[in-house]
């Protein structure tokens, strides 16, 4: 193609843009108001690392991307400042025309987990199940997937961030929100899985390392350094000799983890190599943008993902502008004992 026949197309591509039905007007809910809900998103803003403060930025992309996730908790957690800091970049991105919209990304990998939590449980086939969510923040599955109804919820995190959960939903439950919990149950366990007794109190908190599990990690991986990250991917590896084990999680690859001033330390360029290496035996790897992770969600053929999608995964540097190829891997991985060895 030409570059006259490129600049023709990304011109009309441009005009043509879909926005998603995201509300142009923010809309703060009441309960955000109250003075407990207000002193504990305050208590966030002023004592919450940056890390802890990424669960509440995860909820906000779940709350203003409502037209497709369903999450009756997403605007309580997110609180006022993280809602108001995302809808004033989507309304940027509204008024520049904006190829990619803000949020999107967390919009897609959240309907991408949701699908894959399902389908695991599915290829359970009824049998007793669990699920344990690494990193857990601000996540409120368990009050919104149906499919956890016949399954033993874990949500792994720290001990504040679970602290300052529990008076969050209290609080909805004190104000009369309509509010059902879809899991069989929900434990919190109060960990950090950077200690090496993260799997013991897991196990204390009733979790059963011989019940089928699925093991989400989603937006935790890259916080860690290389040594947790490989500890932690281990360790779920280790469960494939016991029962049948299922892995979600999301990598980043080199160049997504290096950019200037990163907060993140572990990345892979290969997972679905890596993890047959561990043990693996089945993986499937999907980038935004893959059919499995679109969710009709990428309106302009010419957005980042789609000019990602076109170069082999080896190149690191745009050719087209010089810009670093930041990828992000949504990958499944599973692995179970031989029939006559399972327990």
């Amino acid at each position: 193609m030409s570059k006259l026949e490129n600049k023709k197309q990304e011109e009309e591509s441009s005009t043509t843009t879909a926005w998603p039905g995201i509300e142009e007007e923010l809309v703060i809910p009441e309960l955000l108001h109250s003075e407990g809900v207000k002193k504990l998103h305050m208590s966030i803003q002023n004592e919450w690392d940056y890390l802890q403060k990424s669960a509440c930025q995860t909820a906000a992309g779940r709350a203003l991307w409502k037209h497709v996730i369903h999450d009756p908790l997403a605007h309580l957690f997110a609180g006022e400042t993280h809602l108001r800091n995302l809808h004033t970049k989507i309304q940027r991105d509204r008024l520049n025309n904006a190829r990619e919209v803000s949020g999107v990304i967390l919009a897609v990998r959240t309907l991408w987990f949701d699908t894959r939590i399902q389908a695991a449980l599915d290829s359970f086939q009824n049998d007793a199940s669990q699920v344990v969510l690494l990193g857990a923040g601000m996540d409120a599955r368990s009050y919104r997937l149906n499919c956890l109804n016949k399954s033993d919820v874990f949500e792994v995190d720290f001990p504040d961030v679970l602290q300052t959960k529990t008076s969050l939903v209290q609080a909805a439950v004190n104000s009369r929100e309509e509010l059902k919990m879809t899991a069989k149950s929900l434990i919190k366990v109060a960990t950090d899985i950077r200690d090496k007794d993260w799997f013991e109190k897991l196990k204390k908190s009733g979790f059963v390392p011989e019940i089928n599990t699925v093991w989400v990690l989603e937006g935790i991986l890259y916080y860690l350094s290389h040594t947790e990250a490989m500890q932690v991917l281990n360790l779920i590896a280790e469960k494939c000799a016991v029962t049948s084990t299922v892995l979600l999680a999301d990598f980043m690859n080199k160049p997504s983890a290096s950019l200037p001033n990163s907060v993140f330390h572990f990345y892979s360029d290969w997972p679905d190599q890596l993890l047959p290496s561990l043990g693996f035996s089945h993986v499937k790897l999907s980038q935004i943008g893959d059919p499995d992770a679109n969710f009709g969600l990428l309106h302009n053929p010419l957005n980042l993902f789609n000019k990602l999608l076109l170069l082999p995964r080896t190149v690191q540097i745009h050719p087209d502008d010089g810009t670093p190829c930041c990828r992000l891997y949504l990958v499944e991985a599973s692995g179970s004992p031989p029939p006559d060895k399972t327990v």
